[in-house]
């Protein structure tokens, strides 16, 4: 019989996940055939309740599909730790697990550089108005002059982070190597980044002094719809856009309607309330009719790079619970 039990919420094989945990738990002196690995694929929460029962670890399901939620929780009668191999972690009811002494972590910044050069990325494309250069192109048709009185650069703009958090960090530091000032709101001041030369901003201005805004705060009842019509209408007419954190904290038909009657310049987007996004989705809609709207299907975190980063940072925290020492990157305990 095992000595250890993880239920994996993911789905990865049980003999993967084997072989990625192999090293990190022989770094915390656990042999691999101690520990029973039991993956869900689909969300039977029958079937699930029945196994977390007597799990040490669980593991979140990166895809968002399964959740856990108090009811579900309420079953953890051993568990040590819930590891979401994720940023996000809205899935989980958090405070339930804290009521239940249970840690819940994420990755912390192990895709913080891939996504911020996701967010790069897309400042770039809407600037460059690089998708309608290059359909344009393919068609026959030579832009060159409509198009230079319209791109523009990152130097010299000003670049307003939503959420100094670690992928907002590594966005600021891109953002003024490319000569970009950097303005910021968050709930809480970042001194390390001031010191590097971003600004505080609260939450208005920094909307109305963007040419560049990017969204990196995670989504709470807080954060919900927390970019609508009216703050959208508080930015500059030559502004855009960029959402690489979770589709709800923007309203997406606000967004759309935003870019078609020119109250901003563009918007990038790399998540959706609903994902897949339904084909009249209104962004999707704007971006098919030629706006300046650029959509990815939230791959701004899921490099090879970013992936192998998320596996080891998960199982790092996961076998140091097993070994009895205290978990990395808790969201919902002190």
């Amino acid at each position: 019989m095992a000595k250890y039990k993880i239920v994996v919420l993911s789905p990865a094989p049980e003999a993967l996940l084997k072989m990625w945990a192999t090293p990190i738990a022989q770094k915390y002196g656990i042999a691999i055939d101690e520990v029973e690995v039991v993956t869900f694929f689909e969300p039977n929460y029958e079937e699930i309740g029945r196994h977390v029962a007597d799990a040490d670890v669980v593991v979140g399901d990166y895809t968002f599909r399964i959740k856990i939620d108090a009811s579900l929780c309420e079953k953890m009668s051993k568990v040590r730790l819930i590891q979401q191999p994720s940023t996000g972690y809205d899935h989980i009811d958090v405070e339930a697990c804290a009521r239940r002494g249970i840690p819940v972590a994420n990755i912390g910044g192990a895709n913080a550089i891939s996504v911020a050069e996701h967010t790069i990325m897309l400042a770039l494309m809407l600037l460059k108005r690089a998708v309608y250069a290059h359909r344009r192109l393919l068609e026959g048709q030579w832009t060159q002059g409509e198009l230079m009185n319209v791109i523009g650069e990152v130097f010299g703009k000003t670049w307003g982070v939503l959420g100094m958090g670690r992928i907002g960090r590594e966005v600021a530091v891109r953002a003024m190597a490319l000569g970009a000032k950097v303005i910021y709101y968050d709930v809480v001041r970042n001194e390390e980044m001031e010191k590097r030369g971003a600004e505080y901003r609260p939450f208005n201005r920094l909307l109305a002094e963007s040419d560049i805004l990017s969204i990196h705060v995670p989504l709470t009842p807080a954060t919900r719809k927390m970019i609508g019509e009216r703050e959208l209408r508080l930015m500059k007419p030559t502004a855009v856009v960029i959402n690489v954190s979770r589709g709800e904290i923007v309203d997406e038909e606000a967004l759309a309607k935003a870019v078609r009657e020119g109250w901003i310049a563009g918007a990038g987007v790399d998540v959706f309330s609903v994902e897949p996004p339904p084909p009249d989705h209104p962004l999707i809609q704007a971006a098919r009719e030629g706006y300046n709207v650029v959509v990815t299907p939230h791959i701004a975190g899921a490099t090879n790079e970013a992936r192998m980063r998320i596996i080891n940072v998960s199982l790092e925290n996961v076998f140091k619970v097993l070994a009895g020492l205290k978990p990395d990157n808790v969201v919902n305990m002190p």
